[in-house]
Parts: C-alpha cells; structure tokens; sequence
C-alpha cells in the first residue's frame, strides 16, 4: 500500500481577489436586484444603518432620511449628549429602533469594537454605514497653522474614514461569503430585504477646489482624500459593498459657525443658488446612495453645492 502525502489545505480565495482575473474584472461580478417598484427600491425596511458625527447637523438629517425610509439606526456621536434625546425623538418618530453611542471616531480601536458590537445588537446584520464624522481647519494660512491641528483635522476627516471602513467591510465581506448574519442567522429570503453593503462617505466641494478667501489646505487634502478612498474601495469591494461619497458644498451647520458674516457673504456671492444648502436638502442624496435605487452606482462622489463648482 503506498501512502499518499498529506495535501496541503487550499487557502480559500477573497472576494476583493475573486472579483479579477488576470488584471481585468470577471463578467458578472453583481447582479441587479430583481426589484423594480420605486418604493421598494427606495424601501430600507429591516436594513441596519451607523451613522457618524449624527448628534447634529448633516448626519442627524441623514440618520432621520433612513429611519423614515425604514432603517434601524444607530447615532454616533462625540460629545453632544443631545445625540441621547435625539434617537429617542428618531425612534418615536418612524417606528424603528434607534440608539446613540459616543465613539471616538480617531481611535481604530474603539471603532472596530463599536461597529461589531452594535451590528451584533442590531440584528446581528450592517447594511449603510455612513461616515460623516468632521471638523474644519480653523487657522488659516498652512506655514502659521499648528502642526497639531493638522493632525486633528487629518485624524477626523481622514482617517476616522478608513477606520469605519476597515471595521464596516470586514462584516460586510463576512456577510457576503457566509450569507448569514453575525447571529447566524440567513441573510436571504422573504423580507430580508439584503442586498450588499453600501459605505456612504462624507467629502466636500473642498476635495474639488481650494477655497477662498478662507485658507483650509489641510482640511482640502484631507476632503480628497475622502473622495479617493471611497473610489478605490469602490473596485476592491464590488462583490460585496458599494462604496460612494457625498460632497456637500456650503451648509449653514455649527461646524461653520466660527466664519465671520463677511466671509459667507462673499460664499453666497460664488454660489449660483446664492446662498448657503440648509442639511435637509442633502437628505435625499444619502437616502438614495443608501438604498437598492442606487444598485449600479459606486465609486461616484455626488456634489451637492448649489452649482459652486459650476463656475
């Protein structure tokens, strides 16, 4: 009898890997959802949505658009502990649960364990993660600026970006290779309503231009930055996440609150719509980059500028 040598176990391939061949894309890497009603299209009903920096401004509106569209959602936040109020108004509102955790967001750590211990909490399931969390260059010219405030801004805007997209893809790609929940439980089926995971960014017009007469080339770099991750996610997660950005131009939030009137009189005077978006009017386009309307888009940034970059 001649015995066989043992055989080495085959590693099994990677989606991010699977998804080429030779440098080029393999035909048929997604499929379209069956689905064609608008509504359900639109419908979030049974999905699991984090959204971050959301105790007020543009994530708060955004956490209420896919509550109303039917999500369960979850509200980050860093130190308005207004967040806690606000969820409770969200899931009284709409009718789906809604909690608010205080993360911070430039810690990897407290990321990865936050993001899998609300998916746990939630269903066992992620579906939208949208990571709005920001702050903006305060000082000015760059040579004069602080050194540690380019960390902070780089540190928030950037890579607190990459955190929440590491920790989110890890489950959507687990998601995807196993079609089960964290909990164990099938992903497909009647009423799951599950597609693929959909990673939201939060950019800015700034990733596109550079902004005057305020000086903010940290805050710009860290925008384009932004802009670019979630494209190149975009070609390595196509089997299993869509990964897109929103690029709102000026809002009227807190986090400009510090610009002096004359400053944004002179914004006003370079934007078409002339004046400043209110945070409701982006509500719409998270909502759609969110849902089953937007199966065939990914790697897109969506301005939201009021025309800025127009011109």
């Amino acid at each position: 009898m001649v015995l066989k040598p043992p055989t080495t176990p085959q590693k099994k391939e990677s989606p991010e890997d699977a998804s080429m061949k030779n440098g080029l894309f393999k035909e048929y890497n997604t499929k379209a959802p069956s689905e064609s009603s608008i509504h359900r299209l639109f419908s979030l009903a049974n999905k699991t949505a984090i959204v971050t920096g959301a105790g007020a401004g543009i994530g708060l509106e955004v956490a209420h658009a896919l509550a109303e569209a039917g999500a369960n959602v979850a509200i980050w936040y860093h130190s308005n502990k207004e967040a806690l109020d606000r969820a409770a108004d969200i899931e009284k509102a709409y009718g789906v649960k809604c909690r608010a955790y205080q993360v911070d967001v430039t810690d990897e750590k407290d990321v990865w364990d936050s993001i899998h211990s609300i998916t746990e909490e939630f269903n066992g399931r992620l579906d939208i993660f949208v990571a709005n969390a920001g702050v903006p260059w305060t000082q000015g010219r760059m040579i004069d600026g602080e050194t540690s405030h380019y960390h902070k801004v780089v540190a928030t805007d950037l890579d607190s970006v990459f955190y929440c997209a590491k920790a989110a893809g890890d489950i959507w790609r687990r998601q995807y290779t196993s079609g089960l929940t964290l909990t164990g439980e099938r992903l497909d089926g009647e009423g799951k309503n599950y597609s693929s995971g959909s990673f939201i960014a939060t950019a800015s017009m700034s990733g596109h231009i550079a902004n005057i007469p305020q000086l903010q080339s940290a805050y710009n770099a860290a925008k384009a930055g932004v802009i670019h991750l979630a494209r190149s996610l975009s070609v390595e997660w196509v089997r299993f996440a869509r990964a897109n950005s929103v690029s709102p131009g000026y809002m009227a939030t807190e986090i400009s609150k510090f610009v002096p009137p004359e400053t944004k009189a002179i914004w006003r005077q370079k934007i078409p719509m002339g004046r400043e978006g209110e945070a409701r009017e982006l509500k719409g386009a998270y909502l759609y980059l969110a849902s089953d309307a937007s199966s065939y888009t990914t790697g897109s940034d969506l301005v939201v500028d009021g025309g800025y970059i127009a011109v």
